[in-house]
């Protein structure tokens, strides 16, 4: 039920005590909140991230590369616990001034670049090693997808799941609405799913890599508790099948893991390095 008594402020400001999970977090101010630089390894992309949703799109996308065969794609994945706020830190918000992970610095040119955004991300990679993304006339058809996910997860996280899982207090209408539109988006994709083997078409692309860590999760039951059931995900059978094309590939089963800092052991990898630190993991 809606708080009756809610009477909006004449101006919104910081309230620590009623931000619940994430109230150490959120202020509405950005910027760096601590001195402190980054660590640095010997790839050319470094990569400061935590194993969400949006940080795996990232992770998949290199081990696909790598999978692929662009020994270029070696990279340095770092943890970065947005839990406690280590995306305030001095060297982080000089990777990306938004304090949201994932982050990437490319040093692979004369100048370092800094590439935030998962999105942006994955176009950029996609364009320096032309792969994952056609060139040709179903590129748009890619795009179109890549930018409905990019568009698509607030709606998911920080709505269905923001209010159904981690808000003090669980009301109806917030709940309701977000929970309606989450159906609306795998039914979106389930649509299209019926009639193309991937999102872009008949190849696997980025479009498939920013969406698939979002919506696996709900397929397999890994996320927001009981969601899969009240969310009735298995009505999207063309999401199902999808899903579970996606999840077996070699290279997204390893992306998945690195900087994840929660569950077994065995499938945590809280920084990657080389193709050797799998050795042992289960993924």
């Amino acid at each position: 039920m809606a708080d009756a008594t809610y009477t909006p402020p004449e101006v919104w400001t910081h309230d620590a005590e009623n931000g619940g999970k994430f109230a150490n977090i959120n202020r509405p101010t950005a910027g760096a909140r601590e001195e402190k630089d980054l660590p640095a390894g010997d790839h050319d992309f470094q990569l400061y991230s935590l194993a969400t949703p949006n940080g795996v799109k990232v992770t998949v996308m290199f081990e696909e590369l790598l999978e692929a065969g662009h020994a270029g794609a070696e990279y340095d994945a770092w943890t970065v616990n947005i839990g406690d706020g280590e995306q305030f830190t001095s060297g982080f918000v000089g990777v990306n001034p938004n304090s949201k992970i994932p982050a990437l610095l490319d040093r692979s040119g004369e100048t370092p670049v800094r590439i935030f955004e998962s999105g942006a991300i994955l176009l950029h990679l996609a364009e320096k090693f032309g792969a994952f993304l056609p060139t040709d006339d179903t590129r748009p058809e890619v795009l179109s997808w890549l930018f409905w996910q990019i568009g698509s997860a607030p709606f998911i996280g920080g709505g269905f799941g923001h209010f159904y899982a981690y808000a003090p207090e669980k009301f109806e209408y917030p709940i309701n609405r977000y929970a309606m539109e989450t159906k609306r988006l795998f039914d979106v994709a389930d649509q299209r799913l019926a009639q193309s083997e991937y999102l872009g078409g008949n190849d696997y692309t980025i479009a498939d890599m920013a969406a698939a860590p979002w919506m696996i999760p709900f397929v397999e039951g890994k996320i927001y508790n009981e969601a899969r059931t009240f969310l009735s995900i298995h009505e999207y059978a063309h999401v199902e099948r999808w899903a579970k094309q996606v999840a077996a590939r070699p290279g997204f089963r390893r992306g998945r893991i690195v900087n994840k800092a929660w569950g077994d052991e065995d499938a945590q990898l809280l920084e990657r390095h080389s193709a050797a630190d799998f050795d042992g993991k289960v993924f």
